[in-house]
């Protein structure tokens, strides 16, 4: 290997991740706007469809529900099509689906359209996480994966924004605010799939861009992580379940996939409610929120590998939403909700994010895509069940202050899986980050 130990491993990866991470950063940004849109849609749509809190929670949890339910069959058809051509079917297909959100009349359509967007949309997020696994080494995996989870709380900035245009829109061309959203917001997806299919590389080996020395690095160093992770299993789904590292990790992502989009899908009306605030200042409010979410991802993925362990920041950025959960519970007015938001938008992508890069560092390569679709299954299912309780709770007790000592309810549940996560690494895999 005299001509390898010659490769620049840190020009690979800067190469790979400028060929790679801003298009699917870009896909992922889409794709969270048109899943969690309907916060900005809720007020104007709720009161000219008549739909009640109840409603509009089932129709919000649906979409995870069909998220989950095909999550691991879209990523082995990834594994057997080819990352390219998958993810570019999956923007095409929600892009299409998400602007059809303008056409709802009806509560029946509006869950009909969530669900069949929550299955268009399936395996998109594992899929790109299972895609980064076979590029970016576990050194460099946390600031990959960062990076392109990043989108998530930059939809931010733009959604808050823009939704706010789009809403000032009502009436234009005979359409309310609401349908301008889904159609503005929804469409794009379907132009980035198709540049998905024409720019995204597929597996290292076959790129013109890197030399066969850099390849060889590469696969060596891809071969090392895996040596580290103990021998590989066949890909049964059964199998890739009962990996204890799977089940832990997929408790975590349960319960606080489950509060933040609860949280997230009413998460203007809780500002609103808190400051008094108007919807283009609440819109103004959730766009600065998102730069706070991507620089606190941004320094999770950058610090934990260059600290060589994931634990403390997943339980610092864990028990940092609980506190932003009970200060909304209990707020006494703008100053003590503003500092509440904060550490909520801060630290939730931290928590997730270390869920997904504990995933690719503890799983096995040949277990990764099922595993990674199993993590996010049972992530989504959370998502599906929290929507409908919160709805229900705010039609029942006419206020969000039950629905928030819930959601910090079950943080706590989420902080106790994460202690249990770092007994399970120091027992079971003391070698492990």
């Amino acid at each position: 290997m005299v001509v390898a130990d010659r490769v620049d491993g840190a020009d690979v990866m800067a190469r790979a991740a400028w060929r790679i991470i801003p298009l699917l950063g870009l896909a992922y940004m889409i794709a969270f706007m048109d899943r969690s849109n309907i916060s900005f849609a809720a007020k104007t749509m709720n009161a000219d469809l008549g739909f009640s809190a109840t409603v509009y929670g089932i129709g919000g949890g649906v979409f995870f529900l069909s998220y989950a339910l095909f999550e691991v069959p879209s990523n082995i058809l990834l594994e057997r099509v080819g990352a390219r051509r998958w993810i570019a079917r999956i923007m095409v297909s929600w892009g299409v689906i998400a602007a059809a959100m303008m056409f709802v009349h009806t509560a029946w359509q509006f869950y009909v359209l969530r669900f069949l967007l929550g299955l268009a949309e399936a395996g998109f997020f594992p899929g790109v996480i299972f895609y980064l696994s076979l590029w970016f080494p576990r050194a460099a995996r946390g600031r990959a994966i960062s990076r392109f989870y990043i989108s998530g709380p930059l939809t931010r900035v733009v959604m808050g924004v823009v939704s706010v245009w789009l809403l000032e829109a009502n009436g234009a061309g005979g359409l309310r605010g609401w349908q301008w959203l889904f159609l503005v917001e929804g469409l794009p997806a379907v132009g980035v799939g198709l540049l998905v299919l024409w720019l995204l590389p597929e597996e290292p080996a076959r790129v013109a861009w890197l030399s066969r020395a850099e390849k060889d690095w590469l696969a060596g160093e891809l071969a090392a992580d895996g040596a580290r992770n103990g021998p590989g299993h066949d890909r049964r789904v059964l199998r890739a379940l009962r990996l204890p590292a799977v089940m832990l990790l997929g408790a975590v992502g349960f319960l606080t996939t489950c509060a933040y989009y609860t949280f997230t899908l009413s998460e203007p009306q809780i500002l609103g409610a808190v400051t008094g605030w108007s919807v283009k200042s609440v819109g103004y409010l959730v766009s600065v929120g998102g730069l706070a979410g991507a620089a606190g991802m941004l320094f999770t993925g950058w610090a934990s590998d260059r600290a060589g362990s994931r634990m403390p920041f997943m339980v610092g950025s864990t028990a940092l939403v609980l506190l932003g959960y009970v200060l909304f519970a209990t707020s006494g007015g703008v100053v003590s909700g503003l500092f509440a938001y904060a550490c909520y938008v801060a630290c939730w992508g931290s928590v997730t994010l270390s869920v997904w890069m504990l995933c690719t560092d503890l799983v096995g390569s040949r277990d990764m895509a099922v595993a990674t679709a199993m993590v996010n299954a049972m992530s989504q299912a959370g998502a599906f069940f929290g929507p409908i309780a919160w709805g229900i709770a705010r039609d029942r007790t006419g206020s969000y202050h039950a629905g928030l000592w819930g959601l910090a309810a079950v943080q706590v549940l989420a902080l106790l899986c994460v202690g249990a996560i770092a007994r399970y690494r120091r027992s079971a895999m003391p070698t492990a980050v």
